[in-house]
């Protein structure tokens, strides 16, 4: 069934490849209030998914594949995840290749509510060549949502930051920025997900009978 709020045309890729270094253990696996990121992100964003979400795992991810049954999703796998964030962006983008659009997040960011993301996909709707993104500082930052015209482009980077440096370097007015202040923290080391932990207060999926709300 596909949810009252889903947007047409727009994949949404979940990207958890990374080797959570900082944080000593799969990030994607990491509970808060009985709810691991990947589910709990997967369920976030679930109301605005017309096709299934796109889940970027590493090779094989045993435990997180079992963590997503039952839920619409599609998986891609990063092969070559040593060559950093690029490469998990180039998979999901692979699976996607055939949409206007691609909302893209990462697995990390526990306090996200489905309301922001579905403001940036409002805001790309009326300006289809242009990149939305979070505003990070004066820059863009994810989640963003990236136009097809781009995917050639995002295929070809590399390293962490390839995606980033490609959607800085463009024009002015092909980037839009705004604030998404539910993204403010993202886990990286073993202190954010105490702090994740001791902040959210229950879990909220952003979907009450198929609408996004916070």
């Amino acid at each position: 069934m596909i949810p009252t709020n889903a947007v047409a045309g727009v994949r949404l890729v979940v990207l958890s490849a990374g080797f959570s270094a900082r944080l000593g253990s799969p990030k994607a696996l990491a509970g808060i209030r009985g709810v691991t990121l990947l589910r709990r992100t997967v369920r976030t964003v679930a109301p605005l998914a017309a096709a299934r979400v796109i889940v970027v795992l590493p090779p094989r991810a045993v435990r997180a594949r079992a963590e997503l049954r039952g839920e619409r999703v599609d998986v891609a796998v990063s092969s070559r995840r040593s060559q950093g964030l690029s490469a998990s962006v180039r998979a999901g983008l692979f699976r996607a290749r055939y949409s206007a659009a691609v909302l893209i997040l990462p697995v990390d960011l526990p306090w996200l509510e489905c309301r922001e993301i579905a403001r940036l996909i409002a805001r790309w709707r009326l300006s289809r060549r242009s990149v939305v993104a979070r505003r990070v500082g004066e820059r863009a930052g994810t989640p963003l949502v990236l136009p097809r015209r781009l995917y050639a482009q995002a295929q070809r980077i590399g390293g962490d930051l390839g995606l980033r440096n490609l959607v800085n370097g463009l024009p002015a007015d092909e980037l839009e920025l705004l604030d998404v202040p539910s993204a403010a923290l993202d886990v990286d080391t073993p202190e954010d997900l105490r702090l994740a932990r001791r902040r959210l207060r229950g879990f909220k999926s952003g979907c009450r009978q198929g609408r996004c709300g916070g």
